[in-house]
């Protein structure tokens, strides 16, 4: 994902564009048919030093290709950049440098979803604590965790998808969008020359694409890195010494702090975390990019050699991060049945609501029963099983049968295979 966004290759894609223009040129007659191949094998020569050193003397670095392709074309260098301007060729090299960043990242974010679609299959009947406000609520299963990360994932990929169709556009429109350097056949040209790119042309445009559709990619890219997120989140939770039901993957040399030798901090889980706020905070400036003033000043352009990058790597890196944390994630699954247990009953006050329903309670009034009953068990101690036995709301053998978390997942499992089949 670097190599997409280097240097290197953002002034390959500039020339691949001014290529494309020569060629559209070529086979309209603008200039000589014989121009674009000899502005190709001058491609082969400009490097990144030529580059800079006449961007050192003129200060625009478009401009400085320019230059150093035409001084390696012969006589056809005088055609090189004909009709452009710099946006021309920088947006519609965006554009590519975009696909290629897309192509990459859902590659990766697939192989993301083969595994968590496994562990939901894997743990559709591992039963577990859910929670809710932090606190302990009714069982679920560690597979629907699972499948309801791959569902959402699954939606950041259809939309990363939606999004590209949108960002693999160009123009060839010049200064202010008007096409008039082309006199007559700026269409024609601009047609030509995204064919040439498998790029769409811009309906229409000014000086620039218009950036709502580089924010609609952040945005899908922010949406993503959330997901990632709220995965490591959950594990960093998980992973507390009090609850400690799963954990990430620890090393056997793994180092977890300089001074406290027993720790196995979820670090890498944090690290998703941390990048995460970076990707979303990169929105609000893709935000900002979009009204730029008249028919476009420089706002948006130091920022989004920043941004565009940064927040594609970052996504991808957290993808590929969060796949082998994953992979190699640890379950302990005597504390899982621990912390089901933990509150002595609590959990299944629910379950024996609805049974003292079906036994012909109202259902608020045996709300309101077991309410009372379960702040009695909080307050005493003793498991709700116990005090629902000896109140005589349900028999022993009823209670049995009510107070097993195993048997309280009702289609979880249903659920989860449904969810994880495409």
């Amino acid at each position: 994902m670097n190599e997409v966004f280097e240097e290197k290759s953002r002034l390959g894609k500039w020339m691949e564009v001014e290529l494309a223009l020569a060629k559209a040129h070529a086979a309209l007659g603008n200039i000589p048919k014989d121009a674009p191949e000899k502005i190709a094998k001058g491609m082969e020569k400009v490097s990144v030093g030529r580059v800079h050193e006449i961007e050192e003397e003129i200060h625009h670095d478009l401009m400085a290709m320019v230059k150093a392709l035409s001084e390696q074309c012969g006589d056809a260098g005088k055609y090189v950049h004909l009709g452009a301007t710099s946006y021309d060729i920088e947006d519609t090299a965006t554009a590519m440098m975009f696909v290629d960043a897309i192509g990459m990242l859902e590659g990766h974010l697939g192989e993301l979803a083969k595994v968590l679609k496994k562990l939901a299959l894997e743990h559709k009947k591992t039963v577990c604590m859910g929670r809710t406000h932090g606190q302990h609520a009714t069982p679920t299963t560690y597979g629907l965790k699972f499948a309801i990360y791959y569902r959402e994932l699954k939606r950041d990929m259809e939309r990363l998808g939606e999004a590209e169709k949108r960002i693999a556009v160009g123009k060839m429109a010049g200064a202010t969008g008007t096409m008039a350097t082309f006199e007559g056949k700026g269409s024609k040209i601009q047609e030509l020359v995204m064919k040439e790119l498998k790029l769409k042309p811009a309906e229409a445009s000014n000086q620039v694409v218009q950036r709502d559709r580089h924010a609609e990619v952040m945005c899908v890219l922010a949406l993503t890195a959330a997901l990632l997120e709220k995965i490591a989140k959950e594990i960093r939770n998980l992973q507390r010494s009090e609850i400690l039901e799963v954990s990430e993957p620890f090393g056997k040399k793994q180092v977890g702090s300089s001074t406290m030798p027993q720790k196995r901090n979820p670090h890498k889980c944090e690290r998703v975390c941390s990048l995460a706020r970076v990707v979303r905070a990169n929105v609000q400036v893709a935000l900002e990019n979009i009204p730029l003033e008249h028919e476009r000043d420089l706002t948006n352009s130091a920022n989004e050699r920043i941004i565009f990058p940064e927040s594609f790597i970052a996504t991808d890196y957290m993808a590929k991060q969060m796949t082998s944390i994953l992979s190699g994630l640890e379950f302990f699954p005597e504390n899982i049945k621990r912390n089901l247990e933990l509150t002595k009953g609590l959990i299944m006050a629910e379950r024996l609501m609805i049974e003292l329903v079906k036994k012909g309670m109202g259902r608020q009034e045996a709300h309101e029963l077991v309410r009372n009953m379960a702040q009695e068990a909080f307050r005493s101690g003793r498991h709700l099983k116990e005090i629902a036995v000896a109140k005589k709301a349900v028999t022993e053998k009823e209670a049995e049968r009510i107070f097993n978390p195993e048997t309280y997942i009702g289609e979880a499992e249903k659920i989860v295979e449904a969810a994880v089949r495409d």
